[in-house]
Parts: C-alpha cells; structure tokens; sequence
C-alpha cells in the first residue's frame, strides 16, 4: 500500500544536520542533498524574483557588512587595553611606573561597549528586513501556486499525488523562506569575516597567522573524513523515516480493516524491519556526526597551543604585545567558523536551487485550454443538451469515449448506466468541462461550451457526487457552500427538502456542528444527505446525479428520490445509476458500453428489446432474488 504520506515524504529534499563549529570551528555537517538540473538558470530566476525588494536587501548587505567589521574591530582594541593593564601591572610590581592606566582603559572599554552596541543593533535591523523580504517571498511563492492549481487541468492531478503538490506549496516553499532568511546574510557576514580577520591577524603577526592556518586544511581532511562515512546513513535515515511515517499512517487510517483480516502481526513485523533499519541507520549517523566536536576541539587546542607558543616567542623578542596575542586568539577562534560555514552554504544553495526549481517548474506547467476571446458567461438557459460525435481519452491514444451522441431537450431526466469503465463518469466531467474532448462538441442550447467562461458553465449545474466532500465547518456553512449568500432560513429549508433537517436538530449543536476529521457522529449516508441539501440550495438550471443515493439506506432513498424528483422538475438531470430499479421513471436511458451508446430509449422500450439494458436490468434482480 502506497499512501500520500509516505510519497510525499520520499518526495521531499533529502535534508542532513546543519551543525555548529567546535573550538576552532570546524563543521558538524555539511551533508549533500537533491541538486537542481539546471543550478545557474534557477538561481537567476530566483533573482528576477528578489528584484522588487533590492533595495531592502541592499540595506540588509549593508547593515550585515557594517556590524560584522564593528565586531572584527573589537579584540583589536581590547587588545590595546589588555597591553595597557599588563605594562601597568609589570610597571608596579617593578616599582618604576605610575600605576595603571584605568581612565585609558575606559575609554577603550566605553568605545568596545558602542562598537558592540551599535553591530546588535545592525544586526538586529538586518535580521527584521530580511525576515520581512523571506516571508513577503514565501507569501508571493504560495500566492502564485495557490493561483496555479487552479488553473491546473485535472489532467496534471491525474499523474501527480496530492502529496508531491504539497510538498512544493510547504516544504519547497518553505527552504527558500529559510536560505533568504538565513543563508543570504550568512554568506555576507563570514564572508566580511574572513576577509576582515584574515588582515586584521596579519597586521598583527604573519608568523602567527601562518600557524593559525595549517590547522585549517587539517580540519578539512577531518571533516571530509567523517562526512564521506556518515553521508549514506544520513540519507538511509531520511529514507526510512519517510516509510516508517508512511507506514504508521496506512495502519491507523485503516485500522479497522487491518483488525479485520488480522493483519495485526504482519504490520508490527514490517513497522519492526523498518524500524530497525531506521534505529541502525540514526545511531551511526549521529554516532559519527557525534565524533566532529571532540575531533575538532582537539585539533583546535592543538592550534591554540601553537599560536600561544608562537606569541610568546615574539612577546619575549618584543614583536607582538600580550594585548596583541590576546586578541589574535579571539581571531583564531572566529575565523575558521566562517570558512565551515561558507563551505556549507554552498549545499544549501544547491538544496534551495533545487527546491526553487521544483517551485518554477510547478508554475511553469501547462495549464487548462485559455477560453475564447469572447466566452459568455450565461445567465439563464433552457437546458437543451447536445453530444456530438464525441471522443476522448485522458491518453489521446487509448480512448474512453469513442464515437457518443445523444440529444437531451430541455427538463429531460437522462439516466446513464453501463457497467464499471464504460465511461459514466467521464461523459459528465466532459459536461462540466473539466476536461477538453479530443474531437467532436457538446452543446447546451445550441452553442459549444467551450464558448461559454468555465465559472459560467458550471454555474449552470448542481452536481452530487458519490464522494461526499464537506470541509472543516459548522454545518450550516457546508451546506451554504451550494450558494454563498443563502440566509440560514434558505439554508434549513433546503435540509428539509433533503430530508436532513430531523437528524441535524438531533446533533449536539445542531446546524452550528463542526464537522472535521475527528466526526465519528455522522454516517457516510447523513453526509452524503449534506451534500445533496448543498445541491438543493444552489437550486441550478440543470443537475448531475453521479450515484447520489448509493450510500442511503432503501428507507431514505424513497425520501431521497422524491425530494430530488420535485427538484429535477423543469430542470435537465443527468442522472449516473447502478441500481437500474432508481432510473425508471427517467425520460431517457442511455446504455453505454465500452464508450459507446449501445442503446437508449425509456425503461419499458428498453427492456422489451431484450438487449444488454435487459441483461443488466435482470443480472441485478436475479443477485437480490437469490439472497
């Protein structure tokens, strides 16, 4: 069993640990993931888009600029200080200067508390205009695809899980919001950082910074090391994270069935394998993203020893001051951090690059067939409905509807039957124009309704489904979703005419209940009552009936059919049945059979030519009288 769960989970950008630098900052993780096809062409599209906001992200790159040198600055200054009070200190105990300096070290102390003060407040500016400008960005992205899947043909949703397209309005979404918010200003500050420190500990020793730096490519081979071991755990963990959630998710939504044919056993055992593979696959992944702290804060003492080491020979030949060695360890110790981090981002641009991709090529998808120039949208109609020479495939080659045509006059009751595949449905979403037939028309009063807007069309009909559709509301306003501007009077009229009233009064709140998930209250046939009460109140020039008493007991459906006979008068129903005994009295019964209309005429005409509406007719009769 597949569920949109587990697709959407193994769908989703294969993620690592984004770790922090030990000592000498080396990188917990810089673990690899998906990679756009096309990494340039994205990331410029990507661009076009921050284009309206380049002047808050130029403010941003200032500001982050501006407060990672007011930082770099600092152990500079605070060195002199540290100098200053070592000399004062010496000076004492020697007995031959004044004392220290404290009005000196003071002032330096009141100038580092501004400098500090002033990169918080930079920072803390940069951060709130780039959170404005990433959540702006989200807003756009899932505006835009909000806007696309409605102009999407079902044909798209057809090859897509509902889960691959929402793991591009939330997850892909979401890792660009995070790399705008995060990566961007990261890469402005570590790369202002290097460059700041990487001169400001030259201009304090070249020796020093010499040492500093063969610990560098050290902790790159290290780094590479155990990255090259732990990179396939991390993905099997993804991996099997996604089955595992999968899993749980297939055996709770079908829990019932599974206690039913005792599938308890063969679902711990399957849950246990991907469990265990999970467990081994987490624990060395952690295991050995675990070992890159100690590793790194050993191989960043070693660095630090050196350096002091180095310091005190110079300090001893008078080359660097105390204050200067001092405040070259704080440089050691930000900026390696920098470099790993640097190193990371360039993964996570290629994750965003790829999660940016997958966006653009959702909005870049071929949408429905664009409406005419001059489409109307109609108003009143009399309901006349022609099939001409239709055909159609969801795959131009394999065809569902091969050669249909029928006449339907205005305020007809057209039952459609066949067996399961003769393409009932499919004559409907015709109708509705959910999907474009492959040659041929269908007209309703004598214009083709690709002439008509789609909003315009589908005004036109009420449709009840076999699938009851109600959202997370009260029940008054699922009902009210047939015509949005129904007082609730309408509203409970409509329940009434659908023979829903009774049993709403008897619920705990009544019209106001909300339904949502978590409703155990309400059977699959009261829902299916709700649907046809929204039906009722949208009161359409003409009605689809696709199975819409099939989940009502025979009590109900007696009730069910007269209200919707008092409904379809005046009005062209299309009405899909199995049960052959619920379309008798209709108008005109059209058989299909393998896309085609084998026969058609009234119930009685059909049964006395003996033909295939007469072998489905008495094949179900014969299956009652034998129970």
């Amino acid at each position: 069993m597949t569920t949109q769960s587990s697709t959407r989970n193994q769908n989703q950008p294969r993620r690592g640990p984004m770790g922090h630098g030990g000592p000498m900052g080396g990188p917990m993780g810089m673990m690899g993931g998906e990679k756009a096809r096309d990494f340039k062409g994205t990331l410029a599209r990507l661009v076009q888009y921050l284009a309206p906001y380049r002047l808050p992200i130029l403010v941003v790159m200032l500001f982050a600029a501006a407060s990672t040198i007011f930082n770099i600055i600092g152990p500079k200054i605070l060195g002199k200080a540290t100098t200053r009070l070592f000399e004062g200190v010496m000076a004492q105990i020697s007995g031959t200067g004044t004392g220290i300096d404290f009005p000196y070290i003071g002032n330096i102390l009141i100038t580092i508390g501004i400098l500090y003060l002033l990169s918080s407040l930079f920072t803390y500016i940069q951060g709130w205009v780039m959170s404005d400008v990433s959540a702006k960005m989200t807003y756009r992205f899932r505006k835009e695809i909000a806007a696309k899947i409605n102009r999407m043909p079902l044909k798209y949703f057809d090859g897509t899980s509902h889960g691959e397209v929402l793991s591009r309005v939330t997850n892909d979404v979401d890792t660009v919001s995070q790399t705008l918010n995060q990566s961007l200003t990261q890469i402005i500050t570590s790369t202002v950082t290097v460059v700041g420190v990487l001169i400001m500990m030259l201009s304090i020793s070249w020796q020093m910074t010499l040492v500093s730096l063969v610990i560098i490519p050290l902790s790159a081979v290290v780094t590479g090391l155990v990255i090259k071991n732990s990179q396939k755990y991390f993905k099997q963990q993804q991996e099997f994270l996604g089955h595992v959630n999968g899993h749980v998710e297939e055996m709770y939504g079908g829990h019932v069935v599974m206690k039913a044919f005792n599938g308890e056993r063969k679902s711990v055992e399957k849950f246990n394998g991907l469990n265990d593979t999970l467990y081994q696959s987490a624990w060395k992944s952690q295991f050995l993203s675990g070992l890159m702290m100690p590793i790194m804060g050993f191989i960043g003492n070693l660095g630090y020893v050196a350096v002091v080491m180095m310091g005190g020979v110079l300090a001893i030949r008078n080359l660097v001051t105390v204050g200067d060695i001092q405040a070259f360890i704080q440089y050691v110790r930000s900026f390696t951090q920098p470099i790993a981090q640097l190193a990371n981002i360039s993964n996570v641009l290629q994750q965003t690059a790829a999660a940016a991709e997958r966006v653009f090529e959702f909005l870049n998808e071929t949408e429905e067939v664009p409406e005419t120039e001059n489409a109307i949208a109609p108003s009143r109609v009399r309901g006349e409905v022609e099939f001409r020479n239709v055909q159609f495939g969801y795959d131009p080659e394999k065809l569902v509807i091969k050669n249909f045509s029928a006449r339907v006059k205005p305020g007809q009751k057209i039952a459609i039957v066949g067996p399961t595949g003769a393409g009932k449905t499919t004559v409907v979403k015709l109708l509705m124009r959910f999907y474009d037939v492959n040659s041929g028309a269908i007209l309703v009063d004598g214009k083709n309704i690709q002439e008509y807007t789609r909003i315009g069309l589908r005004d036109l009909f009420g449709m009840v489904l076999q699938d009851t559709w109600l959202y997370n509301d009260t029940i008054m306003e699922n009902i009210r979703y047939g015509r949005p501007d129904a007082t609730d009077e309408e509203v409970m009229a409509a329940a009434r005419a659908a023979h829903v009233d009774h049993f709403i009064h008897t619920l705990p709140d009544g019209y106001r209940m909300v339904l949502n998930e978590e409703t155990t209250n309400i059977s699959q046939g009261q829902k299916q009552l709700l649907t046809i009460a929204r039906a009722v109140l949208s009161n359409p020039h003409m009605l689809i009936l696709d199975e819409a008493t099939s989940s009502v007991d025979t009590r109900t459906e007696i009730l069910i059919q007269q209200a919707m006979d008092t409904l379809m008068q005046e009005r062209t129903s299309f009405i899909i049945a199995h049960r052959l005994s619920t379309i008798r009295n209709a108008d005109l019964i059209l058989v299909m059979r393998d896309g085609d209309i084998v026969e058609q005429g009234n119930h009685e005409e059909l049964l006395n030519k003996g033909g295939f509406y007469t072998e489905l007719y008495n094949s179900q009769f014969e299956h009652v009288s034998t129970l």
